[in-house]
């Protein structure tokens, strides 16, 4: 892929290590999958942009928890740092003038959580005109109870769900190993 491609890591932070859903079981592989994104972005000279979610509250989203950071295993080498309050990278931040000021046509969404806030900048990104490449690997994410029907979905039926909804309409779904190999 050219230079005009940039990595957007959303929320990769650690505010989530104390929400009530948190767990580990996923974590080193997305760890390991979000790391070969990032050294493949270093080497290419791919601009990685850090997002982080911030909301105006006092739970491990806002300012007085302190845990608006990434979490200790990022890589602190980034081109810029966007923080937003909403569910994507694009609404409340210049990343959108950011990308387009460096001629950056490409983006590629890593990040948690898979069917959040990583999809919903997808389709931002998209509708923006972006060309997006979405790395389900790198992306984590957390079961969910459905709230009417009490039906439990698992990490890989969420992210099923999430690469059927964008593949071909907002992103092409990349593994790490596609992405890296430019396929």
């Amino acid at each position: 892929m050219p230079v005009n491609t940039a990595v957007l890591a959303v929320d990769v932070q650690q505010s989530f290590l104390r929400a009530p859903y948190w767990r580990e079981d996923d974590l080193p592989a997305f760890r390991a999958a979000v790391l070969r994104v990032l050294q493949a972005a270093a080497e290419r000279g791919w601009p990685v942009v850090r997002i982080l979610h911030q909301e105006n509250n006092d739970g491990p989203f806002g300012p007085a928890a302190g845990l608006v950071r990434p979490l200790e295993w990022m890589p602190e080498d980034v081109a810029v740092t966007f923080r937003k309050g909403v569910h994507n990278a694009f609404t409340d931040t210049a990343l959108e003038s950011w990308l387009r000021e460096r001629g950056i046509r490409r983006v590629v969404v890593i990040g948690i959580r898979t069917e959040q806030c990583c999809e919903t900048t997808t389709r931002v990104a998209s509708d923006l005109g972006f060309d997006v490449d979405f790395v389900t690997e790198a992306t984590l994410t957390f079961p969910m109870i459905h709230a009417a029907s009490g039906r439990h979905y698992d990490v890989e039926e969420i992210k099923q769900r999430t690469e059927l909804v964008l593949d071909g309409r907002f992103a092409r779904i990349r593994s790490v190993d596609a992405l890296l190999a430019g396929d």
